[in-house]
């Protein structure tokens, strides 16, 4: 009697296991078809908000009196200069250079004492000539939506000119665009392609990301606050 009952213990054991892995099976499945499909919808929606707002050509830029230069590090963690950095900094000489921005606002990460983006930005600049009178920083540049949302709550800007990658400017006009802001961008130039890879991939789950900022949770920056521009850069 009790090898028949350990036999049909065993038994309704392994039929609940198989049960159990048809049914987890099928939430991996699930939950692989939604990533996917949250993934494509959030690419194509960045896409379609920023299309006929990016600019490549330096001539056909229309002029806006600031420039919001969104940060990332001078240095990769392999110890050599950050390509995106540097590509960056000469599309925003170029754009002051050309008159097609009078002020420039650096926002990126100053969350330690040694990395600091904004910081880093402004020294580049100045060796460019670039006059510090027109170089404002932002610290509190955590993520994208920070850099761009303070430009309107906190630095009272309705209009906006954004610099930084192709990948990079049309996330933060499509975040610019769903606050209501007035919002176009110069693509810096790309490094090689081996550069690009692991940051093209990040790309797609930061999209992500913001459409689930914007869109469910409604997030604001981590840090606001009220600061004041000369009073050209509000022409």
């Amino acid at each position: 009697m009790y090898r028949l009952n350990f036999r049909n213990s065993t038994k309704a054991f392994l039929l609940f296991l198989k049960r159990k892995r048809r049914l987890l099976l099928v939430f991996v499945v699930l939950t692989g078809m939604l990533t996917a499909g949250m993934i494509y919808f959030s690419y194509r929606l960045v896409e379609s908000a920023s299309y006929g707002y990016i600019y490549t050509d330096l001539n056909k830029i229309p002029p806006r009196s600031a420039g919001l230069l969104l940060g990332t590090s001078r240095y990769l963690s392999s110890g050599r200069q950050n390509p995106f950095f540097r590509q960056r900094i000469q599309a925003a000489k170029a754009l002051y250079f050309s008159g097609k921005v009078r002020y420039l606002i650096l926002s990126g990460d100053n969350r330690f004492f040694s990395y600091n983006e904004p910081r880093e930005m402004r020294r580049d600049l100045l060796r460019m000539g670039i006059p510090d009178s027109v170089i404002f920083m932002d610290f509190a540049g955590f993520r994208t939506l920070d850099s761009v949302v303070r430009c309107k709550k906190v630095f009272k800007l309705k209009k906006i000119l954004i610099i930084s990658q192709a990948f990079h400017v049309k996330r933060a006009v499509c975040i610019a665009r769903h606050h209501h802001m007035d919002a176009i961008a110069y693509i810096a130039k790309d490094p090689p392609r081996d550069f690009q890879l692991m940051v093209l991939f990040r790309e797609y789950f930061a999209r992500v990301a913001m459409v689930l900022d914007l869109y469910l949770f409604d997030r604001d920056p981590y840090f606001l606050g009220d600061e004041q521009l000369p009073a050209g850069a509000y022409q």
